[in-house]
């Protein structure tokens, strides 16, 4: 085993590392992707199992609050748009986002996870959607579960949160229209089974995502890459050579995606994967899945306003709070 225990999630953006293309400058370090995100992310706030790690932006953010030693890199392994995240039973009479007043809604692990901090800052944004008017069920997406318990259960003054009923998961409590609406990182079960009683907010989700995406120029990212900053300390530079090693992946699976142009990104067992890249090669900046500070500097305060303002964090922390000094300028 290496001197430096690493997890994070098997993505195109870390293959390399895991291939071993790429290396930690000076480090003899092992990779871990763990069965499940969840696992990595208590892996390192439970566990202590890894010495850095891929980690939700929440539940670091949630983990600075109450004190924790730990530092972010500006790497930002896992980005999804999220108009998408957003389920409803078919017969609950919702149409549009202004339809989600009064309802009661499912949010999968945490109240406040990244995929629905962003959703809901989004809703809040255009189209003035209040969370604090709706009814929350935390629970297991598609098999009975506890909310996460290696994260702190915020539950945010004058907002109705509480657990899922014992026994029952929401994707199933979606399906039976025993709640209204789900909020997720994944989608459920039910719905890649072909259930007809769960639709999505957005159905045109893509539509959206675009034209949300040119009017804000913000990608959102879910996580990001911490460690205890005494692990930094104790190590001058290798928060630079960590990050350094993540870019350097990241930018190997990007020129993947630009040579695979050429013959019609055969890699991808996907159809039209190349028409896909063409069309987001018009819309996206060269370097369209960026890392560092600077060029995330507006989908980073566009986040951290979201979590102060949805009662996650007591104040609004700043980008210069949040990552190792060696990187601020990246």
């Amino acid at each position: 085993m290496g001197d430096l225990r690493i997890g994070v999630y098997r993505y195109d953006t870390t293959r390399a590392l895991f291939d071993g293309d790429v290396a930690v400058d000076g480090v003899d370090a092992t990779f871990d992707a763990a069965g499940t995100l969840p696992e990595i992310f208590k892996g390192l706030a439970r566990e202590r199992r890894y010495d850095v790690a891929e980690f939700g932006l929440t539940f670091y953010l949630r983990s600075l609050e109450e004190g924790a030693p730990f530092v972010a890199i500006p790497a930002f392994p896992n980005r999804v748009f999220r108009h998408s995240c957003v389920f409803v039973n078919r017969d609950s009479g919702i149409t549009g986002p202004r339809d989600l007043a009064g309802r009661t809604i499912g949010e999968f692990g945490v109240y406040g996870q990244d995929s629905g901090v962003w959703a809901k800052g989004i809703l809040m944004d255009e189209y003035g959607f209040r969370p604090e008017a709706n009814r929350w069920l935390i629970g297991g997406l598609d098999e009975p579960s506890a909310p996460f318990d290696f994260v702190s259960q915020l539950r945010p003054a004058g907002v109705d949160i509480r657990d899922a009923p014992a026994g029952r998961s929401l994707g199933e409590l979606l399906r039976t229209g025993e709640i209204d609406a789900l909020f997720t990182a994944n989608v459920p079960q039910a719905v890649l089974d072909g259930a007809p009683e769960i639709v999505r907010l957005f159905p045109d989700y893509e539509r959206r995502e675009r034209d949300y995406h040119r009017r804000t120029g913000i990608f959102p990212m879910m996580h990001t890459v911490v460690a205890p900053r005494e692990l930094f300390d104790a190590r001058p530079g290798l928060a630079t050579r960590v990050y350094g090693a993540f870019l350097r992946s990241k930018d190997i699976a990007a020129d993947r995606y630009r040579q695979g142009r050429r013959l019609y990104e055969v890699h991808s067992m996907v159809p039209w994967t190349n028409a896909l890249v063409e069309e987001n090669r018009a819309q996206f900046p060269e370097d369209w899945f960026a890392y560092g500070v600077s060029a995330n500097r507006a989908d980073l305060d566009a986040y951290l306003r979201y979590h102060h303002e949805q009662g996650l964090s007591a104040r609004r922390w700043t980008v210069e709070e949040i990552f190792h000094p060696e990187l601020l300028d990246t």
